[in-house]
């Protein structure tokens, strides 16, 4: 692996009086005591990988591309934000609010100063992950496209030049107060490029999802900025083949995956799907997944027989880069807030696509008449039986 990333810890010491510029410390469990959320006293897989592995293995550098006779480099800083709520679910709404925002004014001002590009920050970072509840109250974090949050990051996207990818609770007041789970790309003059809406919804265990919003009606769009063509896969939708599929037939070159999802559930999964997406699509993946475990004031039930319990369990972080190449950044930790750095040459994209010729290869063709038949209340599978079968 050829790879550039930077963890900037800004729970240390260091990192505060850097204004969070500071690099982590890279291993070694803490002699204090494991903290709540390692693992094995490690902060993330990675680095539990990289203290028993060779080391060289999980060099830490920049996506880089070959140098090309008619194209010059198309290097961008890209960054990820993970974080934790600042306040226990039961503080009021508006200080949850400001809190939040408190908490990652130095992280985006550390990816300002450290001149990232394009930052993306996690699913409903604005507020706990309270979908797990089925309570309607926490409706009231919804917010227009052009809300508090937006608003706040327009601010900080001009500073630094900087596009922001602002995933929301949005409350569409066009649309009869309809609710949605949105991301908001905000350009790097601080004007409102567009959304997009999440399109799959998870029905599993304490993901309670569809109490609140709606599928998204948005389809697969790319944005172009002054940095590159973006998308966004948001969470649950990485679980769907063809949703990566559709991002990159229209030309991403970086798809974001803000998210919100737990160890029990999917933490096995969270190193390989990104990868395989990267792969199979030929663009760059930016993961990232919330920190720490919320807890609620009213107990819960989830529709995998569990008794009724408090929290939704431990969002395991673990944040990380990956490339059209196969390669990929370490992952930053399982239970810090922390900010993923890393430089990447956009021409990788090209240069992958013309190595694998997966899109002339692919036949679409017969998965486009596949589809068009699975959809029709006749379908019949495709499935040829052993005549020898029938005589059993």
């Amino acid at each position: 692996m050829d790879l550039k990333a930077m963890e900037l810890d800004l729970n240390s010491k260091q990192g505060k009086e850097n204004g969070g510029e500071a690099e982590a410390e890279a291993k070694s469990p803490l002699s204090r005591g494991v903290p709540q959320g390692s693992i094995h006293g490690f902060d993330s897989l990675y680095r539990l990988l990289e203290a028993t592995l060779n080391p060289e293995v999980f060099q830490a550098f920049r996506f880089r591309a070959d140098e090309e006779a008619l194209r010059q480099p198309r290097v961008v800083r890209v960054g990820l934000i993970q974080n934790s709520i600042a306040l226990p679910t039961t503080a009021p709404f508006s200080d949850q609010k400001k809190a939040i925002m408190q908490r990652l004014k130095p992280m985006i001002d550390a990816a300002g100063v450290s001149g990232v590009n394009i930052l993306c920050l996690q699913e409903a970072w604005m507020m706990p992950f309270a979908f797990c509840t089925r309570e309607k109250r926490w409706c009231e974090f919804a917010e227009p496209i052009d809300g508090e949050s937006t608003q706040f990051l327009q601010d900080l996207a001009r500073k630094y030049n900087m596009v922001i990818v602002n995933p929301i609770l949005e409350r569409d007041s066009k649309h009869g107060e309809v609710i949605w789970n949105t991301a908001v790309i905000i350009g790097n003059q601080g004007n409102i490029v567009g959304t997009h809406r999440k399109n799959h919804i998870p029905r599993v265990g304490d993901f309670n999802e569809s109490t609140y919003y709606m599928e998204g009606n948005t389809g697969h769009p790319v944005f172009e900025t002054c940095y590159g063509k973006i998308a966004v896969n948001i969470c649950y939708g990485r679980h769907h083949p063809l949703n990566w599929l559709a991002f990159g037939l229209n030309g991403a070159e970086i798809v974001f995956n803000p998210s919100a999802t737990v160890g029990e559930l999917s933490e096995p999964m969270w190193p390989i799907e990104a990868r395989n997406a990267a792969i199979a699509n030929s663009y760059f993946v930016g993961s990232i997944n919330r920190v720490g475990t919320e807890t609620f004031p009213n107990p819960f039930t989830s529709g995998d027989g569990k008794p009724q319990h408090s929290d939704f369990g431990h969002f395991y972080g673990s944040s990380y880069f990956s490339a059209p190449d196969a390669s990929c950044t370490p992952s930053i930790s399982r239970h810090r807030d922390g900010l993923l750095v890393s430089d990447m040459d956009l021409n990788l994209c090209r240069q992958l696509k013309d190595k694998w010729g997966f899109r002339m290869t692919a036949r679409y063709e017969l998965y486009a008449n596949l589809l068009s038949r699975y959809l029709k209340p006749d379908f019949s599978p495709q499935v040829i039986t052993d005549p020898s079968l029938q005589k059993r």
